[in-house]
């Protein structure tokens, strides 16, 4: 399915789902910036909408009703997503909305909830910066909430050193870190290919693998 017959299918079946202002919000604030964020970031790192919210309602310290843009909310795991525009939350904004918004995103901070925030300038002209930043918040969550009992020792430690890469390392990298001969890096990265926690990526060709990535949807597995 194409990014613009998933996103009508998304938007129509969280529509579905609401009545009243919810239903309202989503109506008036699924706008240019929200869809541009999911065209140009959540749908090259994701490549679906599985488990995220838009316009998704929580209260404030104030007992306030406040919608952010999205949240992202598999299992466990509380994220909200911002996508700021300069003249909004800067230009315009006045020293009591200023507070508000800083009060607001501790107070979320304290019910469990992770604020992410992305300038809309990035989102549309440097949308591979926001993707490595997602993709890196993303990948903390990986081990937290990893099955201990399926997972091998040495696939393990090397998919937590690929998180703490960003997400993206060469065989070198593994060789050195670990001290282990490449053959047997070779092997190793082998399977967590096949287990599709791990693309490679090719050059000179299309047969040398020279870097290795985290699967789009690895994720999914330690939810």
């Amino acid at each position: 399915m194409d990014y613009e017959q998933a996103h009508e299918d998304y938007i129509q079946h969280h529509l579905a789902c609401r009545t009243g202002e919810r239903r309202g919000r989503l109506e008036r604030g699924h706008g240019h910036a929200e869809a541009l964020f999911l065209r140009n970031v959540w749908w090259p790192l994701r490549g679906d909408f599985c488990s995220l919210h838009p316009e998704y309602e929580v209260l404030d310290w104030r007992g306030r009703s406040y919608f952010a843009d999205f949240s992202f909310m598999p299992g466990t795991v509380k994220l909200l997503l911002e996508i700021k525009g300069y003249a909004a939350h800067v230009r315009d904004m006045d020293r009591q909305k200023y507070s508000n918004e800083l009060n607001r995103e501790t107070f979320l901070c304290a019910m469990g909830y992770q604020v992410i925030s992305f300038a809309y300038d990035d989102v549309e002209q440097r949308p591979e910066l926001c993707i490595t930043l997602l993709r890196m918040v993303l990948s903390r969550y990986m081990t937290a909430a990893a099955p201990e009992g399926k997972v091998l020792l040495a696939d393990r430690e090397i998919m937590r050193y690929v998180i703490r890469q960003g997400g993206s390392i060469r065989p070198r990298d593994i060789a050195e870190y670990f001290v282990l001969d490449p053959k047997t890096v070779r092997n190793i990265l082998h399977k967590l290919c096949e287990k599709g926690w791990l693309n490679p990526v090719k050059r000179g060709g299309g047969v040398r693998k020279v870097r290795y990535e985290l699967a789009r949807n690895v994720l999914d597995y330690w939810e």
